[in-house]
């Protein structure tokens, strides 16, 4: 019995009936290797497997803030920066076409290993946005794509750690760019606490 109560949805994996969705909130684009990996964990389920993959698209006013903390105060006392409108839009439009580059890659990769994929870009808070997903596919599990975030993952602050909170489902998270060896690190890092 699925959690909303649905009685007659297959929850069996090996009988080449339904589907087994699999919710996939990357922080970046999924590269090849990334998507070799996801994909070889689903590899020996018999029932169609399909990945929805969200992306978010990086906040405008969110990558001036963290440019502006980048500089000195000297640096600002001395040289003040006036935004205009005109420039938050453009990287508002950048941001865009950069989530959306990262989106068709991260479909293609996945579509390489054989993967049934689709995708969309987010604007939403991320764990949100994942939390209305899970809901709407009814999916199985949901993998978290992110580089480390140390001190996230200490505080459990991190997108995983929120995703285990709210949902209903296995979360798994993976490293971009490494594989499962990599990852295990041997004890090493903050996934050995």
């Amino acid at each position: 019995m699925s959690q909303s109560g649905d009685s007659t949805r297959n929850d069996r994996i090996d009988d080449g009936i339904g589907t087994y969705d699999v919710v996939i909130l990357a922080e970046h684009e999924v590269t090849a290797v990334d998507a070799r990996q996801i994909h070889s964990l689903h590899d020996s389920i018999a029932d169609q497997v399909v990945y929805h993959l969200l992306i978010p698209v990086e906040d405008a006013a969110g990558r001036i803030e963290a440019a502006m903390g980048t500089l000195g105060t000297g640096e600002l006392l001395s040289a003040p920066v006036v935004l205009s409108e005109v420039d938050l839009e453009a990287i508002r439009e950048e941001s865009q076409e950069e989530a959306d580059h990262e989106l068709h890659g991260s479909l293609a990769a996945l579509a390489v290993t054989g993967a049934q994929a689709v995708g969309q870009l987010i604007s939403d808070a991320p764990v949100d946005a994942l939390e209305a997903k899970v809901k709407q596919v009814d999916c199985r599990e949901v993998i978290i794509l992110t580089r480390p975030h140390v001190v996230a993952e200490f505080f459990h602050v991190d997108w995983s750690s929120r995703a285990r909170r709210k949902l209903g489902v296995p979360v798994l998270h993976l490293l971009e760019q490494e594989n499962f060896d990599e990852q295990a690190g041997g004890g090493e890092g903050v996934t050995g606490l």
